[in-house]
């Protein structure tokens, strides 16, 4: 069984650095993942963050696609709570039309951001639909196949691309997973926000077994992970021992996972919500090529993925880079 490879990429702003290096970073980054074959290269979407630059993937995916060639580019994922799944499907039959067949639009369950930046995106919406009964209309809209009985039938999303984008749904429990299953899509699970294992293996068998395929695909699954690879094991753990995974249980019963404690307290101040706040080591696979290597051959008979996203958050940049050339290299015979 075969593996591919792919990255996110979220445009992480280091100390030191400005939102242009970030984004050059992501340029050089994309341009390295493509020589090295990783499969596609995704982009983040945040909001009303200091930390993050990526706050319009369709406009930094238009730009990583005329800087590459062949390697799939695509937006893991586009947070469709906030947006009319009209102008999304726009936006990406452009992105299709221009680069037929290498562009993929994820679809984020998650805000992307703080109340006051969810507050400003969804400013004159007053009946907010689900995210279910958005990914459905999205799904139509792409693929101009709008139900008879849909109140805009016949409304054409222009342009019609010879291959539309591929629709992902990302998520990180397993009702994310179920209704990736409803919907005959593929399916992400994100671990790097939610690495408890169990739920994992929950979300991966609820989608395996619920999957409908009256929608004439197959089952995709695939595993996002945080991962850091380097020449020895001590310097991978260096470059891992900074990291947290903070996240606010909500006294409603939700959990939300942001970057620091300094945005917990920030979300606290915004919506004055009770809530507590529980931070740990972030769960990141780290390691030399080897011991990486096997780490995922591991993972995959467990989860039964073909694919892994890595997302590596490292401040030296050369070092990110040969993180991904170390993992390029430890599976370079079993690439697909």
């Amino acid at each position: 069984m075969g593996i591919k490879l792919s990255i996110l990429d979220q445009s992480v702003i280091f100390p030191g650095e400005n939102a242009e290096a970030a984004l050059q970073h992501t340029i050089e980054l994309v341009q390295l993942a493509e020589k090295l074959d990783y499969h596609r290269f995704w982009v983040s979407e945040h909001h009303d963050s200091d930390q993050l630059a990526g706050s319009s993937p369709e406009v930094l995916i238009s730009h990583l696609l005329a800087k590459t060639e062949r390697i799939r580019i695509g937006s893991g994922g586009i947070m469709l709570q906030h947006y009319s799944p009209y102008k999304v499907a726009e936006n990406f039959n452009v992105l299709a039309a221009l680069a037929p067949g290498r562009v993929d639009l994820g679809i984020g369950r998650a805000p992307g951001g703080l109340p006051r930046s969810t507050k400003a995106l969804q400013q004159g919406i007053t009946e907010p639909a689900t995210l279910s009964e958005k990914l459905k209309e999205l799904k139509q809209f792409v693929h101009n196949r709008l139900d008879a009985f849909h109140p805009l039938t016949g409304l054409r999303v222009s342009p019609i691309p010879t291959h539309p984008a591929d629709i992902y749904l990302l998520g990180a429990t397993a009702a994310s997973a179920e209704l990736a299953a409803e919907l005959g899509l593929p399916y992400v699970f994100a671990q790097f926000i939610n690495g408890d294992h169990a739920v994992a293996a929950a979300a991966f068998e609820a989608y395996h077994t619920g999957f409908n395929r009256e929608h004439g695909g197959q089952p995709k699954a695939i595993l996002a992970l945080s991962l850091i690879v380097a020449d020895t094991e001590e310097e991978a753990k260096v470059l891992a021992g900074e990291y947290k995974n903070v996240k606010i249980h909500l006294e409603n019963g939700k959990t939300l996972t942001v970057g620091t404690l300094e945005q917990a307290e920030e979300y606290g101040r915004q919506t004055q919500a009770k809530f507590t706040v529980e931070e740990k080591e972030a769960e990141i696979t780290k390691g030399t090529k080897e011991s990486v290597r096997q780490r995922l051959l591991d993972i995959q008979q467990t989860y039964g993925v073909d694919e892994f996203i890595v997302t590596t958050s490292v401040k030296d940049f050369a070092k990110r880079l040969r993180s991904f050339e170390l993992l390029s290299e430890a599976f370079s015979e079993l690439l697909v």
